[in-house]
């Protein structure tokens, strides 16, 4: 964890800090725009050092900062402490990152952050701490989706996970999560290796979470079905999370955390689109297994 957290501030102090404003005029300490002066408005509303520099009159207009509050969820089941040999982190690992970074930069714009089922939304100023505090202590069971609750209409829900569950359950914790009027970003987090499936040979793969083992007497063979059923699951959680106005974002672990957190931060509450448009992963060395 303490790797972690140093990697998570690393990365939260690459982003531009500041509100996390609405950009439209409203109750704010921050200025935002100098308009003209509307006949029948109160005077009071008036800029005179403004105004003074022209031959009209002008309204000095704050920015809205009216916070809301983000639950972001970090899959911690089994099947995230996968990583292949050419990567140095762990899905587990890239969610966590990716949860303190994005947790810090929504603190410091002004925004409540909470963890469901771990801790309540809150906009204290050490939040990593208090988010690392509360998954060392977390002895219960490690889903691989998001517990049953209920977020405040308006709110914004961002889940990390490989999202290799069924796709029946990932559609209805989807639809349940959303209830409320609820925006959400799904992020699947996948190693190279669950994306090229580069495997050669004799192959034994095992189910991270208890349910067997089957082995490829060639593997290379099996690809293009892979491919093929791991398109159909992404499509099924797109077309999902279309219905529902969500957005969808696929990150690999060979590419940079910060671009995750980047493009999340650029989505907070703003209206949604169906896709996350992020960089395009580099070739990857192939791999030969006996």
């Amino acid at each position: 964890m303490p790797r972690l957290v140093l990697e998570a501030r690393r990365i939260a102090a690459t982003v531009i800090h500041g509100l996390h404003g609405r950009r439209r005029a409203g109750s704010g300490e921050n200025f935002w725009q100098y308009r003209r002066f509307v006949s029948g408005e109160p005077a009071r509303g008036v800029d005179w050092r403004r105004s003074a520099r022209d031959d009209h009159l002008y309204v000095r207009e704050q920015e809205w900062e009216a916070a809301h509050t983000v639950w972001i969820w970090p899959d911690r089941s089994p099947s995230m402490v996968f990583a292949s040999p050419i990567v140095w982190e762990t899905k587990l690992d890239r969610a966590l990152i990716v949860t303190l970074a994005l947790a810090e930069i929504l603190v410091e714009g002004g925004e409540r952050v909470g963890i469901p089922g771990l801790l309540r939304p809150t906009a204290n100023r050490n939040i990593i701490d208090k988010i690392a505090q509360a998954l060392i202590h977390d002895t219960g069971e490690r889903a691989g989706l998001p517990p049953a609750f209920s977020p405040a209409p308006l709110s914004e829900i961002v889940v990390l996970s490989d999202f290799w569950s069924p796709i029946a359950d990932v559609k209805a914790k989807i639809s349940q999560l959303s209830s409320n009027r609820s925006r959400g970003h799904l992020v699947q987090v996948v190693d190279p290796a669950e994306e090229t499936f580069p495997y050669q040979g004799r192959i034994e793969f095992l189910d991270p979470e208890g349910a067997g083992s089957i082995t490829a007497g060639r593997a290379e063979t099996w690809q293009a079905d892979y491919a093929r059923r791991l398109e159909q699951h992404r499509a099924a959680i797109r077309d999902e999370t279309d219905r529902l106005g969500w957005s969808f974002a696929i990150n690999r672990t060979d590419r940079p955390a910060s671009e995750l957190v980047l493009a999340l931060h650029a989505r907070m509450g703003v209206s949604q689109d169906s896709t996350v448009q992020m960089p395009a992963p580099q070739p990857q060395a192939e791999w030969r297994s006996a």
